[in-house]
């Protein structure tokens, strides 16, 4: 694997300007899909499937001169991306706010951890004492929580850090399609790819798929808007910044999930859950901040990605 080249200052600039925009967009995604009042893999099918004909529009506009054929890793992507959505949003059913969107966002010790273990770049012992303090973050978030929200917080939480693998693996998977293609034409595939499978899945664990209202279906709409402004802003700086990078930049995520949970659904956090968040924050951002002093590996990554 090999990040993008580094871009020029402004560039760079403009991309994480991005970046941050995107993610705390995406930080209202776990809000909407409360309200959709449908399943929670149904609440992602719908989300993917108002944001095609948008994502569409745009990449014919914006992109002309692209491909219309898709790259592979942007079809790889939409699986995860499904696999993603349906985790989460069942993590969301089962646990706060709060700790399935701070829980999902160990997605960059797992990018990190991918290019130690698939990649050769060995990380040095700052890192591995960085993925402890996150790991024992996590683990300090689980446990021992008085009126946790959620109807089984312990299910949701272990649903939301598997969320994390998968996010990781969009994410590289995004990042290597956007090398060669445009991000709104990237986003149109790995939706399209997305969207049945999570209606299959749906319907085959028996959700209510049809939103019972118009504030329901308002929601999806909603989610729809996020996902082309949010995860599009994030496809975008990803064909401009190293991945690693754009996995901290996205913690945005979890700080504008927990305000809206508090705002919307009286989700006080607690002082443990608080510290334990905290604690893997930080394991997260000490992780990203060594990952970039890691020692050559004599195996050399595949230059084709």
């Amino acid at each position: 694997m090999t990040d993008a080249p580094a871009p020029a200052a402004g560039s760079r600039g403009k991309a994480l300007a991005a970046l941050l925009f995107g993610a705390a967009v995406i930080g209202l995604a776990p809000i909407l899909a409360r309200l959709t009042e449908t399943g929670p893999a149904a609440a992602g099918a719908w989300r993917l499937s108002f944001a095609l004909p948008m994502l569409a529009v745009i990449a014919l506009r914006t992109a002309p001169g692209s491909s219309l054929r898709p790259h592979p890793a942007a079809l790889l992507a939409g699986v995860m991306f499904a696999l993603d959505m349906g985790f989460w949003h069942y993590s969301l059913a089962y646990t706060s706010v709060a700790n399935a969107t701070v829980l999902t966002n160990l997605t960059p010790v797992v990018v990190t951890a991918v290019a130690w273990f698939a990649f050769g770049q060995r990380p040095r012992p700052a890192f591995l004492a960085a993925v402890a303090l996150a790991v024992a973050g996590a683990a300090l978030m689980t446990v021992g929580r008085e009126g946790a929200a959620g109807r089984d917080p312990p299910l949701g939480d272990g649903l939301a850090l598997t969320t994390a693998l998968w996010y990781a693996f969009y994410m590289l998977a995004i990042g290597v399609a956007r090398r060669t293609q445009a991000a709104t034409m990237v986003m149109f595939w790995s939706s399209l790819v997305g969207m049945p499978l999570l209606f299959i899945a749906a319907a085959a664990l028996g959700e209510d798929i049809i939103p019972r209202g118009g504030a329901g279906w308002a929601a999806c709409v909603g989610l729809g808007v996020v996902h082309v402004a949010g995860q599009g802003a994030i496809a975008w700086a990803l064909g401009r910044l190293e991945t690693a990078t754009a996995s901290v930049v996205i913690l945005v995520q979890p700080v504008v999930a927990a305000i809206f949970g508090w705002l919307l659904f009286a989700e006080a956090v607690g002082p443990r859950q608080a510290a334990g968040a905290a604690l893997a924050l930080g394991g997260v951002i000490l992780a990203q901040r060594v990952a970039g002093t890691v020692s050559a590996s004599p195996r050399k990554a595949n230059p084709a990605g």
